[in-house]
């Protein structure tokens, strides 16, 4: 438990970092360039100490496709998303994916919808239609926030099925190498907008470690020890302590209805993530 609740507290930072680095004059595709290429260093020296191999065949294709696509268009919705909303907005906003997964489970794999799903979709709705109020932020941030959330749930549907083929930290290396490729190739023909001090390379680099690697791998030791539905639950750490951080650093508010509305995005997590641990 104490591992996820370290992944979510660092995962909580993101948000943070990437106004810290807009603020050091970097863009977006920069930011995913610089975070998942060193990302995809520090990963792939981990999976070298645990003599690891990359994986291959099929596997390895999907893999790529899930960082080259999914986890770029992820990114990229969710750094743009800053620009034009809160980090604690964004956070509560992005949570919607959990919902959006069982959504699609339904449509797509014609998993019934159980009268908990329905409470939570319900919950889900009402908390995004008070978030995205007048007071929550631009339209666009929250737009940009919402596709952040679905894109994620697409990503997340896909790689159930790789999963069972790959470890996690496999997976990570090769997800995040991809994403780098892909997010510097798009990087290089918009113009590289590299930090300019060494007060950008250290946001870059805190968001490396700190928001990047020390959650994705807390986050996998804490999963295998205490199940995929408890390390969900915890990890609804991360939207308060956005909240939190935005409000201590970055002197960013959010409303009373605002707070209200992701207040019942989390409910609506929480609601799902136990009744699938009863069901477990």
């Amino acid at each position: 438990m104490l591992l996820v609740a370290v992944s979510a507290l660092g995962f909580s930072t993101l948000g943070i970092l990437g106004r810290y680095a807009y603020a050091a004059g970097m863009d977006a595709l920069t930011i995913l360039f610089l975070r998942f290429s060193l990302a995809a260093v520090l990963m792939a020296v981990l999976l070298a100490a645990r003599h690891e191999s990359l994986p291959r065949g099929p596997a390895l294709l999907r893999l790529i496709g899930m960082g080259a696509v999914g986890y770029v268009c992820q990114a990229f919705f969710y750094f743009s998303a800053l620009k034009y909303a809160s980090p604690g907005l964004v956070a509560f906003l992005l949570y919607l994916y959990p919902v959006f997964v069982a959504a699609l489970s339904a449509l797509v794999l014609h998993e019934p919808i159980r009268r908990v799903k329905a409470i939570a979709l319900g919950l889900a709705l009402t908390g995004t239609a008070l978030t995205v109020g007048p007071a929550g932020g631009q339209p666009l941030g929250m737009l940009l926030a919402i596709l952040a959330a679905a894109t994620y749930s697409v990503y997340i549907l896909v790689g159930s099925r790789v999963m069972k083929q790959v470890s996690a930290l496999q997976s990570s290396t090769v997800i995040f190498a991809s994403a780098g490729a892909t997010s510097g190739i798009l990087m290089a023909a918009n113009g590289p907008q590299l930090p300019a001090t060494g007060v950008g390379w250290l946001v870059i680099g805190s968001m490396v470690l700190i928001a990047t690697a020390l959650p994705v791998v807390t986050f996998l030791a804490g999963l295998g020890r205490v199940g995929a539905t408890n390390a969900a639950m915890l990890s609804t750490l991360e939207p308060p302590v956005t909240v939190v951080l935005a409000a201590w650093l970055l002197n960013e508010l959010l409303g009373p209805i605002t707070l209200l509305g992701g207040v019942l995005i989390l409910a609506a997590v929480l609601l799902l993530a136990r009744s699938e641990l009863r069901r477990g």
